[in-house]
């Protein structure tokens, strides 16, 4: 199997949502091998399909946060509301799950196990927390995991923390979660990481666990 990894640089939301669209219809039709889009946002706030009629956990009004320069988009994914910003790694794997990986709780599982093992190459041990999503470094999140499914076909995906600046999480309460915090790879490390070779052990974790051959595309 074919994992056909995207490195797009920084790109806008909208541009990184349209672009999953054209490519969840075309892995539908079996145009295209799976696809792994790694990425960085400018910064944004996306409220999850928990959040669709409810916008408490924003905790600043709209024209605040465009003041700032920070933008808000409704998604389509599954979760509640989280941050996306420069230094963090997003991920977006557009994969079919069919015919033998038909399972959504596996799959989020097999998301925090690459990120797991990503760290794990850099010194950090990360874990998860029952009843919650993501990977963990005691009570502090290090990456976010919201995903969608449409006809088995995958797209949305993580948003790993590596030096992201982690004072824009107080615009938001993350996931809707109160009594836990955030963290990064800098933060744990105490060192800023080149964000390439993050991307590139992910991938390889990704490749790995998804029993994939890793292709290079623009």
């Amino acid at each position: 199997m074919t994992i056909e990894v995207r490195r797009l640089g920084t790109i806008g939301y909208q541009a990184a949502l349209d672009l999953q669209a054209q490519l969840v219809e075309r892995r539908k039709q079996g145009l295209i091998p799976d696809q792994l889009l790694l990425l960085e946002h400018p910064p944004v706030i996306t409220l999850g399909v928990r959040t669709r009629n409810d916008r408490s956990h924003v905790l600043e009004s709209e024209a605040a946060l465009a003041a700032k320069g920070v933008g808000l988009f409704e998604t389509g994914r599954g979760g509640d509301v989280t941050y996306h910003g420069p230094g963090q790694l997003v991920g977006y794997p557009i994969v079919d799950l069919k015919p033998d990986r038909c399972d959504v709780h596996r799959y989020v599982r097999d998301l925090e196990e690459v990120l797991i093992r990503a760290v794990d190459a850099f010194g950090v041990r990360a874990g998860r927390i029952e009843g919650l999503t993501g990977i963990w470094v005691g009570d502090q999140k290090l990456a976010a995991i919201g995903v969608r499914i449409s006809r088995w076909v995958t797209s949305h995906g993580f948003a790993l923390n590596v030096n992201t600046d982690l004072s824009h999480f107080g615009l938001i309460v993350p996931c809707g979660i109160t009594d836990k915090g955030v963290t990064s790879l800098e933060r744990l490390l105490g060192h800023a990481l080149p964000m390439d070779e993050v991307a590139e052990t992910v991938a390889r974790q990704f490749a790995a666990l998804f029993s994939g051959e890793l292709t290079y595309s623009k």
